[in-house]
């Protein structure tokens, strides 16, 4: 089974955006460590200007990719359309990513770095944060790929810009099989999710505590429980029929989260096993991502 990525070569022209603190700054930089002409705060009203020069470079091109945002006061009025637009050029392969974050880490981090939130200057983060999200929706749902960074550290974040790369471009939907940890938050890009708590943890397994869902021992010892069984067996079946279902519909990324109480044991084993035991058809691709497997 190949795995395929949401940026590929066919992506000349990556757009980040998403909410103030979130942490686009960070992902343009690991995005120029990835080979982007990377271009922060770049006013919305030169973005076709810029996307000119991107389409018109001869191939192989330098792919690019740049920030844009509300610290642009033309961005929310003039955004949509001029991303329309953009999105029509077939040889640009524009993608939009949002990056996004609970309102909790949002504060955390203004206060960090005592940095008025460009919407309010004059008021609280919090009023601030409240303000940019709502007026955001409906830029946010248009997004090809959304980000939760709330438990991201900058090298956490750069390693899944990583995982975004890709080699091959014929996919027409990308299936993420995304591990998770209950106490470490919900993925906020989760399209369908599996709370695997149910199962016998192995954290309270003295020899195994230290190992994870990827090592033997971990395996070995989920393996041999029926209710993990019974659970693969059916949820393998469900995902069968759903994913040509949503590859029917037209969805271009499905991000499927399997969830566990620290998100390196139980919800590792099942989300590597659900992935090797789906079938994909022609057009769909695969990408295995561990949130939290090195957090405790």
């Amino acid at each position: 089974m190949t795995t395929e990525r949401l940026l590929g070569t066919s992506s000349r022209f990556v757009i980040l955006t998403g909410l103030s603190g979130a942490g686009k700054s960070q992902a343009i930089r690991a995005l120029e460590d990835l080979g982007y002409f990377c271009v922060d705060n770049l006013p919305v009203s030169l973005l076709e200007a810029f996307a000119d020069g991107v389409q018109s470079a001869e191939a192989p091109a330098q792919p690019s990719a740049v920030v844009a945002d509300v610290r642009d006061p033309s961005f929310l009025s003039e955004f949509p359309n001029i991303l329309k637009k953009l999105r029509v050029r077939s040889s640009l392969g524009t993608r939009l990513i949002f990056l996004d974050a609970t309102d909790e880490a949002l504060v955390r981090r203004f206060s960090e770095t005592r940095r008025p939130h460009p919407l309010a200057p004059d008021r609280s983060f919090i009023e601030g944060i409240t303000e940019e999200r709502q007026r955001l929706n409906g830029i946010r749902q248009t997004a090809d790929y959304v980000f939760d960074t709330s438990k991201l550290t900058v090298h956490e974040l750069r390693k899944a810009f990583m995982g975004l790369s890709v080699e091959e471009d014929s996919v027409e939907l990308v299936v993420t099989v995304l591990s998770f940890g209950y106490k470490f938050g919900v993925p906020l890009e989760v399209d369908v999710m599996f709370d695997v708590r149910f199962l016998a943890n192995p954290h309270f397994q003295a020899e195994l505590r230290q190992l994870s869902g990827k090592d033997s021992a971990v395996q070995k010892y989920l393996a041999g429980l029926d209710s993990t069984q019974k659970f693969c067996e059916k949820t393998s079946s469900l995902l069968h029929f759903l994913i040509p279902e949503y590859q029917a519909e037209g969805k271009k990324y499905l991000t499927i989260g399997v969830g566990c109480t620290g998100g390196r044991h139980r919800s590792v084993y099942i989300a590597e096993r659900l992935a090797a035991e789906v079938t994909l058809g022609a057009g769909a691709g695969l990408h295995v991502y561990h949130r939290d497997i090195g957090k405790s």
